[in-house]
């Protein structure tokens, strides 16, 4: 290979939009011998205390979201100190990324800026060998599509917190196939919003494109959701299972648990207590963050307790950390874990954290954020590195089938097929709703 034509030329950034009307970067690398890639930052609305941080300018102009300062960090720092590095070699631009930068939550060129730099870079990387970046990534030859997570209704900061619960998804546990995963998933959104409508509690559509529900309580959504999934014709828990992510730390604190919706506070058993009662009487497969991040003791009693057939996902608890994620394995909290490159900073340490969660013999998660855009780095990534499931937002909005339909082209190339479902914490055993 021609290390000179390979080289990186110019690191050029620009402010774009995101799916939220919001300023983010975007950032093109260009190689000497023609060949470039580029990416765009997404942007969380609930976050973790530990992730990394976004360049932000502050001040009135966009309500303080403006990414001028990040723009200019890329294409004057970032810019200077990549001319001339391999692309091939991603743990050494992100490891001179990192160094750039200088602290350890990337709070001075910004997370937004750091992070579009380095997936640009794998673009390029990929683009000079003349294939797709999902099989510039894979390490040995075979791929398959992940089995997609997909919202229906949308709470928590997503959706004015008009429900405390941050998201009610699906999983077509029963699933074959990955344009079957989304068939089947279509006709339960489009279920959940006649049953809305019909009941007069639909209220719009939410960040991530979920509907914006008006419930009175937090189990109305999961009674509505069930509801869906047997008006669209299937079997809830054998073909079509229940995902919650109940994004705990944004109601809860030092073992204390807020539900505004539910007019009630619980201690941290109270609120595990809650939740393995929805566990007897729905069929979850899945609970994303059902502790707030600083209730470590509770995240490992409650994964003792669900046993090895419900998924237990960190996200806020882990913010994509390799360290973090060993401490967890170590204690005994969660058994999965979501992979969020910008919560980590660049690809290699996203990449760092999916190699730790599966030394742990845990599942792994690929997942977008609340603030997207039509950059479909993610679902290459899914597929690139092997990860069995996908979570990009609901069934609805551009920024969000972009990412589905990206995958619906990648499987004319490698194939449709979902990995089977012995491969996931719920087995082979339907976990049909009691009558």
């Amino acid at each position: 290979m021609n290390k000179n034509k390979d080289a990186i030329a110019n690191v050029l950034a620009r402010r774009v939009w995101d799916s939220r009307g919001r300023p983010t970067i975007e950032v093109e690398v260009h190689l000497a011998g023609g060949a470039s890639g580029r990416a765009i930052a997404p942007a969380g609305a609930s976050k973790g205390s530990g992730e990394a941080v976004d360049l932000r300018d502050g001040g009135p102009r966009f309500g303080g979201f403006d990414v001028t300062r990040a723009v200019a960090g890329v294409n004057d720092e970032i810019a200077r100190i990549l001319r001339g590095f391999n692309p091939h070699n991603q743990s050494q631009i992100d490891g001179a990324l990192t160094a750039l930068d200088g602290t350890p939550d990337r709070s001075r060129l910004g997370a937004n800026a750091i992070v579009a730099t380095s997936m640009a870079v794998a673009h390029a990387a990929a683009a000079s060998r003349g294939m797709p970046l999902w099989q510039s990534l894979r390490a040995a030859p075979g791929a398959q599509l992940p089995l997609p997570e997909i919202q229906i209704f949308g709470g928590g900061a997503h959706a004015g917190r008009r429900v405390d619960i941050q998201d009610f998804m699906v999983i077509a546990v029963g699933a074959t196939e990955y344009a079957q995963a989304l068939e089947w998933t279509a006709e339960v959104y489009r279920a959940g919003g006649e049953l809305l409508a019909e009941a007069g509690r639909l209220s719009g559509v939410a960040d991530e494109g979920g509907y914006w529900p008006a419930f009175d309580s937090n189990e109305q959504g999961l009674e509505m959701l069930l509801r869906a999934i047997e008006r669209a014709g299937f079997v809830p828990g054998d073909e079509m299972a229940i995902a919650l992510d109940v994004a705990a730390s944004q109601f809860g604190r030092g073992g204390h648990y807020r539900l505004n919706r539910d007019g009630r506070e619980l201690d941290s058993d109270g609120m595990c207590e809650l939740l393995l009662n929805w566990l007897r009487r729905f069929p979850i497969v899945s609970i994303e963050d059902p502790l707030a991040e600083d209730d470590a003791a509770s995240f490992a009693g409650f994964t003792a307790a669900v046993g090895s057939t419900v998924q237990v996902v960190g996200d806020d608890f882990l913010v994509t950390n390799a360290g973090r994620i060993d401490t967890a394995a170590r204690d005994g909290a969660c058994n999965a874990a979501l992979i969020k490159p910008n919560q980590a900073g660049t690809l290699s340490e996203a990449e760092a954290a999916l190699t730790a969660a599966r030394s742990a013999g845990w599942g792994a998660i690929v997942s977008a954020r609340s603030g997207e855009s039509e950059d479909t780095t993610i679902v290459h990534l899914a597929i690139g590195w092997g990860v069995p499931q996908l979570k990009v937002g609901s069934f609805s909005r551009s920024e969000r089938m972009a990412k589905w339909n990206e995958a619906l082209r990648m499987a004319e190339t490698i194939g449709g097929k979902l990995p089977p479902r012995s491969s996931f914490p719920w087995g082979s055993k339907a976990r049909s709703t009691p009558r």
